[in-house]
């Protein structure tokens, strides 16, 4: 990289494994969600596990909650209905399923508190000295909720969350949309944006925007899967950012 290259005006952070360590807790609710649901539908017979973190990442990690749903379903030939969003907890559709995971999340996050990579808030805190707009960008519904309990909602000057992808009909990761919006309302052009990811879907969202900067954040997807994704650079977590002059140089 170099001093020539466009400036990084407006950085976009995903949530879960990049600003909050609640990629690990979404893990554990999604397992215990579905192996209680295979267990249901095996009635009493075998049945697989949702094996973490493969099926996790591979069918799951940085996408809208149903489509997770969905899509871990479907790689167990299991298809539902859609159903509603307000459907409640259960295992007749798509949403119902989806719902109790939100509860067994919840649940867990009440009991826990949300961990936070002090890291990546050392690197919010030095682009808001800085003068730099930041969006937080995540596909969770409960990404203000999270926001306001870890005490970072004041670190954004926007939030695009899972609510916003269905209310305003905007499509999830791999899809850029999301990114976009958030580039969009903040007033800077994707090639002047960041986008912090560390979701296989999310990387290759940032890719397909053609944003100024895709960093992968390595949690456990893989240096060289994030950068075969489409990452720019790989590092493990975001404060790694501040050493990096070839990257720090462009915010300006």
């Amino acid at each position: 990289m170099s001093s020539d290259q466009p400036a990084l005006q407006a950085w976009l952070f995903d949530l879960d494994g990049v600003v909050t360590d609640t990629a690990a807790i979404h893990g554990v609710a999604w397992k215990a969600l579905f192996d209680r649901f295979l267990e249901h539908r095996a009635g009493g017979g075998e049945y697989v596990p949702l094996k973490l973190p493969d099926d996790y990442l591979e069918h799951i990690d940085g996408k809208p909650r149903y489509e997770g749903v969905r899509d871990f379903l479907a790689s167990r030939g299991v298809t539902l209905p859609w159903g509603t969003s307000d459907d409640g907890p259960g295992f007749e559709t798509f949403c119902s399923v989806g719902n109790m995971k939100n509860d067994l999340f919840n649940e867990i996050l009440d009991r826990d508190g949300v961990p936070v990579f002090e890291g990546a808030v050392r690197l919010l805190d030095h682009l808001k000295a800085a003068g730099i707009k930041t969006a937080c960008v995540s596909s969770s519904r409960n990404c203000r909720p999270v926001l306001k309990r870890s005490s970072l909602d004041d670190r954004f000057d926007t939030v695009i969350d899972g609510i916003d992808l269905e209310t305003r009909n905007i499509r999830g990761k791999p899809e850029p949309e999301a990114f976009l919006t958030a580039a969009k309302e903040l007033g800077v052009a994707a090639e002047n944006a960041v986008v912090l990811e560390d979701a296989l879907a999310g990387v290759e969202a940032g890719k397909r925007g053609d944003f100024g900067l895709v960093v992968g954040i390595d949690r456990g997807a893989g240096r060289q899967a994030l950068l075969d994704g489409g990452a720019d650079v790989v590092v493990e977590d975001a404060g790694e950012l501040l050493d990096q002059p070839a990257v720090m140089e462009r915010v300006r």
